[in-house]
């Protein structure tokens, strides 16, 4: 476990050292935050959990640095029909489950659905860098109640 916050962090250090992206403090923070983050968070989510150690920090600070997180590729963007954007730290190849009734994600692995075949009329919109299935329901504990 320890080796793998290693590494994470590493990959963070390199990540933003190619693209140019200073690390501060509050980057730094945010990404310590997430990392450690299991439940797909939102940007409030992060920005009620930093404040606690960072009370001066602005909501737009902690979205701002989210979205650019993305874009360098070191967290993954999760989007519902209609939802908030949830940010997911886990880079390895994985799928979601997203209960319609409490919201929760789950990560899920599936090799049928990481070699799932790209229609021929979608390969002509453009290049796919990126395959990730979203099932949507009811779980298990949303189902019991």
């Amino acid at each position: 476990m320890e080796k793998e916050a290693q590494d994470l962090k590493k990959m963070f250090y390199d990540k933003c050292a190619e693209k140019g992206l200073k690390i501060t403090p509050q980057r730094l923070l945010i990404f310590d935050e997430l990392s450690k983050a299991k439940d797909h968070p939102t940007a409030d989510a992060i920005y009620r959990r930093v404040r606690k150690s960072l009370s001066n920090i602005s909501f737009d600070t902690v979205y701002r640095t989210l979205l650019s997180f993305t874009e360098i590729g070191i967290v993954n963007l999760v989007e519902g029909s209609g939802q908030q954007k949830r940010f997911d730290p886990n880079r390895h190849l994985h799928h979601h489950f997203r209960c319609i009734k409490c919201d929760t994600i789950y990560d899920f692995e599936n090799d049928a659905y990481n070699d799932i075949a790209v229609p021929k009329a979608v390969q002509k919109q453009g290049v796919i860098i990126n395959k990730r299935v979203v099932l949507e329901g009811i779980c298990s504990k949303c189902k019991g109640k």
